[in-house]
């Protein structure tokens, strides 16, 4: 009877043993599929397109210029009404060539890049010109103050520039030589007395070949400022219209 009694306390204990063990089992397996779904939840939140703060809202877009007055020594506090060539927009001092960019900024949501040559140019407008003959004549390349450092971010360069003596100011030649726009869309546009592109187009296509180069925008200096319709026409029909 003892034996018997002791059998079947040996059986209790065995049974509430395993009992434990399974619980502790599930509680385990539990705790591993909750930390499992918190992970999963975790990288679905990280990798919500609706969530704003996974979104940079950066641009693929880049407006690359060069203006006069933004490369000249101009004195302090000169005034825009002084000369043709200087402009101001959104109270900044700017040149034709930089208005039309801040328009196609505006119009598109590209960011702007002033190209800006490290020597200043003279403050009359005349003389700058003559410099920039001489610059082309002996093929000179100005050195810079700036550059891009993220130009992998950017699908699209919209390129502006004044038409001085038939050609690009060699600041842009200097830009053209420091980037390799393989791969992206270039879209040019000038502003000049009447010669619009001249023979710039070419020179864009030679330096970078393995850029598509798309239909550019010509304006005269004189309808700068009042070219916004234009400038959103000629984007509309190219697609970057917002």
């Amino acid at each position: 009877m003892k034996k018997r009694s002791v059998s079947i306390l040996l059986a209790a204990m065995l049974a509430l043993s395993m009992t434990a063990c399974g619980n502790d089992k599930n509680q385990e397996e539990e705790t591993n599929v909750a930390a499992q779904e918190n992970q999963q939840a975790e990288t679905r939140e990280e990798a919500d397109p609706t969530d704003d703060s996974s979104v940079s809202g950066s641009s693929n877009m880049l407006v690359a210029y060069f203006t006069y007055a933004e490369n000249a020594d101009l004195p302090e506090g000169v005034d825009a009404s002084s000369s043709a060539s200087i402009q101001t927009w959104n109270s900044e001092m700017t040149g034709n060539t930089g208005a039309v960019a801040h328009m196609i900024s505006e119009a598109t949501g590209a960011e702007l890049f002033s190209i800006q040559t490290t020597e200043k140019y003279p403050s009359d407008y005349n003389e700058t010109v003559d410099q920039g003959q001489e610059e082309q004549s002996a093929d000179l390349r100005p050195e810079l103050s700036a550059h891009i450092e993220n130009l992998d971010s950017y699908d699209t360069i919209f390129f502006g520039f004044p038409n001085w003596w038939g050609d690009m100011p060699m600041a842009m030649y200097s830009f053209l030589d420091e980037y390799d726009l393989a791969g992206k869309t270039i879209v040019p546009f000038v502003t000049s007395g009447g010669s619009g592109f001249s023979g710039s187009i070419r020179a864009i296509e030679s330096a970078e070949p393995g850029a598509a180069v798309q239909e550019g925008l010509a304006l005269s200096d004189s309808s700068a400022m009042e070219a916004q319709s234009d400038v959103e026409e000629w984007l509309a029909g190219l697609g970057y219209l917002q």
